[in-house]
């Protein structure tokens, strides 16, 4: 059996990048057990209510929903336990030291295979305001109507 080669995309958390001003992005390998592997090959996965944290000297994915896998017998996993997270020591050290600040935290963006091995994706994240949800918003609008614009100027 060939190897797998490439990045297979499992999960997105687009809302993440909509909620959060997004400062620093780290890949980090998931320590997961054999059944939530294959719900995760399957396809299934959701990324919206997770967040990062560090424990002692260790990273931990908290909130991120794996289901059990449909064939799994009693070994199957619970949907939403905390998972380690693989970094190096200068990567774990950094995101504690800037997490202490105020208003930073570490949310996962996407979970994938890459090269047959599972990884997340996680950035170090600083909150939103809602007014400045609002004005991201209106500038893709307005980004939008002059694109459209220009186009429909150039096909007449």
């Amino acid at each position: 059996m060939a190897k797998e080669t490439g990045r297979k995309l499992v999960a997105a958390n687009r809302k993440a990048r909509h909620d959060y001003v997004i400062e620093d992005v780290f890949e980090a390998g998931v320590v997961l057990t054999g059944t939530e592997v294959k719900a995760l090959r399957a396809g299934r996965a959701s990324l919206v209510d997770g967040w990062c944290e560090i424990e002692g000297s260790e990273a931990y994915l908290h909130g991120v929903h794996i289901p059990e896998y449909s064939q799994g017998t009693w070994t199957n996993h619970a949907p939403r336990r905390k998972r380690k997270l693989l970094l190096h020591r200068e990567e774990i050290d950094r995101l504690e030291a800037k997490t202490r600040e105020k208003g930073q935290t570490i949310v996962p963006l996407a979970l994938y295979f890459l090269d047959g091995r599972a990884k997340v994706e996680i950035a170090l994240a600083r909150g939103k305001k809602d007014w400045d949800k609002r004005q991201a918003l209106r500038e893709r609008q307005d980004n939008m109507e002059a694109q459209r614009a220009m186009r429909d100027l150039r096909d007449r």
